[in-house]
């Protein structure tokens, strides 16, 4: 790559170093740290390739003035729990605001794949959701319980199950990256048929409002989570498909670092949603008002965590950077 082309693809980054410098006091160490592996492998790379080039020395001086500040700030450990999720996620969330994106857009159409496929076929729902499945639940339509399964289990016994479950397939949508970014697209994918499918089969027999209802309670969040882990699984297959100016290894790491923030961002959701599923779902003679005001409430905490969290938290700082430059 040529020195002027590295130099253009970064200079936005390496100024932002600058005013974190200018404004340690105010940052967070592990914000400090994210930014000082990016700067060290950027410093790697012209040593390699530049290693007589003023950039080099413009690298050395702002990293060694980084590593610096960054042990001269340590916070208390407990500390870190609390920037975590207030901080970090939401900072990471808005880096990968694109791959959340393409992550929904994903789930959405396979959705619609799921509906359209079951619509046409009578007999798809079985080959997804399969047999044994299907008959348990139109036993429990001809009973007038349609959601009985729901109910088939103890409440504590199907809570850590189901959030043990849904941990496990958010992780597996994350570790999946490493097989590229297709393999967390395909995994979104089936979750998007089968989400489809279930509700059409239940609209087929005129229990689509009833269906909602009850596993909305908890799939707003269950399935929020889905995607959010969807965008933790590209960024980490990103991370070998698009190096850029890093080798393939860091920004391997650099993505999977990214993208396991983001998984761990989806694991109190999980659990929440485990704990309405397995106390909550199954009583379905809750008011039709209260189930309507759990959902909204539930896509509410979405939307802010997720979506307006990390644009008020870094949208500004992003524009004020353009505007100075």
């Amino acid at each position: 790559m040529k020195e002027i082309l590295f130099i253009r693809n970064n200079i936005d980054k390496w100024r932002s170093v600058e005013e974190l410098i200018d404004n340690v006091n105010f940052e967070m160490p592990d914000r400090l740290a994210e930014a000082y592996i990016d700067l060290t492998a950027d410093l790697a790379f012209a040593q390699t390739h530049y290693p007589h080039s003023r950039i080099t020395i413009y690298l050395n001086n702002l990293s060694s003035s980084l590593h610096n500040e960054l042990y001269r700030n340590k916070r208390e450990k407990w500390s870190r729990v609390l920037t975590f999720w207030t901080q970090e996620v939401p900072d990471v969330m808005w880096k990968e605001r694109r791959l959340l994106l393409i992550s929904f857009l994903i789930f959405m159409v396979s959705v619609l794949i799921g509906v359209l496929s079951t619509l046409g076929d009578a007999s798809f729902p079985r080959l997804i959701l399969g047999d044994g499945y299907m008959d348990m639940t139109l036993e429990n339509i001809a009973k007038g319980k349609p959601m009985g399964v729901y109910g088939s289990e103890e409440e504590s016994v199907m809570f850590l199950g189901i959030t043990l479950n849904n941990i496990m397939v958010s992780f597996n949508i994350f570790v999946s990256g490493v097989l590229t970014s297709f393999m967390p697209g395909y995994q979104l994918f089936q979750n998007g048929i089968m989400v489809g499918c279930f509700d059409t089969f239940f609209y087929q027999h005129g229990l689509l409002g009833e269906s909602l209802l009850a596993t909305m309670l908890h799939g707003t969040l269950e399935l929020s989570a889905i995607v959010v882990a969807g965008a933790a699984g590209l960024a980490m297959g990103n991370g070998w498909l698009f190096p850029g100016t890093y080798s393939r290894i860091v920004s391997f790491q650099r993505g999977a670092k990214r993208g396991m923030k983001i998984v761990v961002g989806t694991v109190p959701l999980f659990v929440l949603a485990g704990f309405i599923e397995s106390f909550i779902t199954r009583h379905t003679e809750i008011n039709d008002f209260v189930r309507l005001t759990v959902i909204l409430l539930s896509l509410c905490f979405v939307i802010f965590y997720f979506i307006y969290l990390p644009y008020k938290r870094n949208h500004y700082k992003h524009a004020s950077r353009k505007t100075k430059d």
